[in-house]
């Protein structure tokens, strides 16, 4: 007898409801959350393929590197230091004549403050002055005739000729007439003053530059209004400066101020630079050892520290140090020099 046998008898043939959550379904889940998280975690790794930096960092010279030195960083500024221009009268602006990079003389015009008000008293006084000397030339005048009406009437002998009331009238008219005199050269003083003054506030109304230099940035502009500066933060109305030479302040720890040899040439390099080097030349140190101020972002900076600022001046660099620009700099250490 020979047996037969079906091929739907050999297909594997899945009854889900015969399926165990145990078993089958919670490995299967397992399985696949292991896929996935094996593939989020290859696709999330950093990228660690070497590339450049995208700032060099500072390093020391070759002449100072096995030698004591110390580092600082310093931001670059005009030889005669930032001088920020103010108004002393406020006002509206009525004419900027300078732009950022122009350099000029001291004592030429920056800006012009309206002046009509000024201008409008000086015409005044003016007036004034011509009104007083007509006054003058009246009183004079006035006193002259009433002097020799008197003496006339002082030269008569015959009592009986000339009055007495009238010898007094013509000396009360005397004094009148000195007294008109004093008054109109009082007014003609008051009237100069008062045109000394509008000349004055007119000359206040026009900002000078106080050295000559370059200007280096300019925040007002025609029509605007200006108020006298008071100083703190609020903003100058035109930054300049000498920058024929430049100088640039070197903070330096004062841990490590008493090891900075005062007087020897410092090298200086611009900030993402330090291939490009210089050699700055002394200028001073400033006496008041103050709170540090220029940050250079470093996660191992110290900022609640004090600093001395030592003063170097920059060589003619064809622009590679600019105003406010940071700089690194390296000073040999020794023995300060006194």
């Amino acid at each position: 007898m020979t047996a037969s046998i079906c091929p739907k008898d050999t297909e594997m043939v899945i009854d889900w409801r015969n399926l165990s959550i145990s078993r089958q379904i919670l490995p299967a889940i397992a399985v696949i959350g292991l896929v996935i998280a094996a593939l989020f975690i290859f696709s999330g790794l950093p990228d660690r393929a070497l590339a450049e930096p995208e700032r060099e960092p500072a390093r020391a010279p070759a002449d100072l590197a096995n030698k004591a030195r110390v580092a600082g960083s310093g931001v670059v500024e005009p030889s005669s230091e930032l001088i920020q221009v103010g108004s002393a009268v406020s006002g509206l602006v009525t004419d900027v004549r300078v732009d950022p990079g122009d350099r000029v003389l001291a004592g030429q015009v920056l800006f012009v403050v309206d002046d009509r008000i000024a201008r409008s008293i000086l015409r005044e006084a003016d007036a004034a002055i011509v009104q007083a000397r007509a006054a003058i030339s009246e009183a004079r005048s006035a006193r002259t005739t009433a002097a020799r009406q008197l003496a006339l009437y002082r030269s008569v002998d015959d009592p009986a000729a000339v009055s007495r009331a009238e010898v007094i009238r013509a000396e009360g008219e005397a004094s009148a007439a000195n007294e008109r005199l004093r008054l109109a050269q009082a007014q003609l003083q008051a009237a100069q003053a008062r045109a000394a003054s509008a000349r004055t506030e007119i000359d206040r109304l026009v900002v000078r530059a106080p050295i000559a230099g370059e200007i280096l940035t300019v925040n007002i502009r025609k029509g605007e209004f200006v108020s006298t500066q008071g100083g703190g933060n609020a903003q100058a109305f035109i930054e300049m400066g000498q920058t024929q030479p430049l100088h640039v302040r070197i903070d330096i720890d004062e841990e490590q101020a008493p090891r900075v040899a005062l007087g020897k040439p410092a090298t200086v390099s611009p900030r993402g630079a330090a291939e490009r080097q210089v050699r700055a030349n002394f200028v001073r140190a400033e006496p008041l050892v103050v709170p540090k101020r220029s940050l250079t972002n470093s996660a191992a900076e110290r900022v609640d520290v004090r600093v001395l600022q030592v003063i170097y001046e920059l060589p003619a660099s064809d622009g590679l140090f600019r105003v406010g620009q940071q700089v690194d700099a390296y000073i040999p250490a020794g023995s300060a020099a006194k």
